[in-house]
C-alpha cells in the first residue's frame, strides 16, 4: 500500500508540474514561431529555461518523495557553454530521469534526433521544434534505389536543421544499442559484451556527419542500477529503486570521425565502427567495475 500511495503521489506531482509549465512553453513556442532574429533567440532561450525548470522541479519531486540515491560521478567539469555528444547505454525508461539528474543545468538542455514526420504530432511537435530538437530526414536504401537523384539530400536537410546550433551550444544524446537492453535481446544477439547489446554505428555516424564540427567533446555516460533487476519507471516513482549510478566520462572527439562517407566508403565505415566498439568495450568493463562496488 505504501508503494502504491508513493507512486500515485509522485505521478500526481509530475503531472501537475507538466501541466503548469506546458502552457507557458507553448506560449513562447508560438511567439518563437511568429518572430525572427534576436527576438526569436530570446523566445528560444525562454523555452529552454522552462524545460530546464521542469526538469529541475522533477528532480526536487524525486528528492522529496523517493529514497533513491542518485550517485552522479564525473559531472564536475561540465559546462553549459560547451557542445556535447552524449553516448549512453540504454536499459529502462529510468534512463531519462538519470540523464536529467546528471546533466540538467550542467550542460545545454539535452536533445535527441527525431524523425522529420514527428513535427506534425499535435502540441508535442511544436514543443520539440521550440526546444530545437533536430529533425532528421532519412531515406531508406530501397527508396534511394528508385530515386538515386536524391542521394545525399537527407543529410543536407538534416544539416540545414542543425544550422542554428552554430549560434548556441547543444547536447545531443545517442543510444548506440538502438533499443533497451534485456537479457532476451542479449541472448538473441549473441552479444560479446556482458552488460550491453551490440552497438550500431550508423546512427552516430549520421549525427557526426550532420553536425560533427559543432560538437566539442563526447560525454560517455554509463547508467548502472546496482540492484539485481533493471527497474521500470513505476518501480522508480513508487520508491523501489534504492540507488542509480550515473558515471560521466568526458572524451575527445576525433574530427576524422565525420570526414568521410559512411554509406559508401567501407574503410571509413569500419573506422567509425571500430571507434564505437572500443567505446563499448570500455563501457562494458566500467559497468562490471561499478556493479562490483555493491560488495
Amino acid at each position: 500500500m505504501r508503494r502504491l500511495l508513493t507512486g500515485c503521489l509522485v505521478t500526481l506531482l509530475l503531472l501537475c508540474n507538466t501541466l503548469i509549465l506546458f502552457g507557458p512553453l507553448m506560449l513562447f513556442a508560438l511567439l518563437k514561431l511568429a518572430s525572427s532574429g534576436r527576438l526569436r533567440d530570446y523566445n528560444s532561450r525562454a523555452v529552454m529555461w522552462i524545460a530546464e525548470t521542469w526538469s529541475e522541479i522533477d528532480k526536487r519531486i524525486f528528492a522529496l518523495c523517493l529514497p533513491t540515491q542518485w550517485d552522479i560521478r564525473g559531472a564536475e567539469g561540465l559546462s553549459r557553454d560547451t557542445s556535447y555528444l552524449v553516448i549512453s547505454n540504454h536499459q529502462s525508461w529510468v534512463d531519462i530521469p538519470a540523464l536529467m539528474q546528471g546533466l540538467n543545468r550542467r550542460t545545454p538542455f539535452f536533445k535527441f534526433f527525431l524523425k522529420k514526420e514527428l513535427i506534425w504530432v499535435p502540441f508535442l511537435g511544436l514543443a520539440w521544434w521550440a526546444l530545437d530538437y533536430p529533425f532528421m530526414k532519412r531515406y531508406s536504401k530501397a527508396f534511394l534505389a528508385k530515386h538515386p537523384q536524391l542521394k545525399g539530400e537527407d543529410l543536407k536537410i538534416t544539416r540545414a536543421a542543425c544550422e542554428l546550433f552554430k549560434r548556441q551550444p547543444v547536447t545531443i544524446v545517442n543510444y548506440l544499442e538502438g533499443t533497451r537492453f534485456t537479457p532476451a535481446k542479449h541472448a538473441q544477439q549473441h552479444s560479446s559484451y556482458t552488460w550491453l547489446l551490440k552497438p550500431k554505428a550508423g546512427g552516430v555516424a549520421f549525427v557526426l556527419a550532420a553536425m560533427g564540427e559543432q560538437l566539442d567533446a563526447v560525454l560517455d555516460v554509463t547508467v548502472v542500477y546496482p540492484q539485481a533487476k533493471i527497474p521500470g519507471f513505476w518501480q522508480l516513482i513508487s520508491g523501489q529503486v534504492p540507488k542509480v549510478i550515473v558515471d560521466i566520462q568526458t572524451r575527445e572527439l576525433d574530427p576524422a570521425l565525420w570526414q568521410g562517407d559512411y554509406e559508401n566508403d567501407p574503410v571509413f565505415r569500419e573506422q567509425v565502427q571500430s571507434w564505437v566498439n572500443q567505446l563499448w568495450t570500455l563501457k562494458d568493463q566500467r559497468i562490471s567495475t561499478l556493479r562490483a562496488e555493491r560488495g
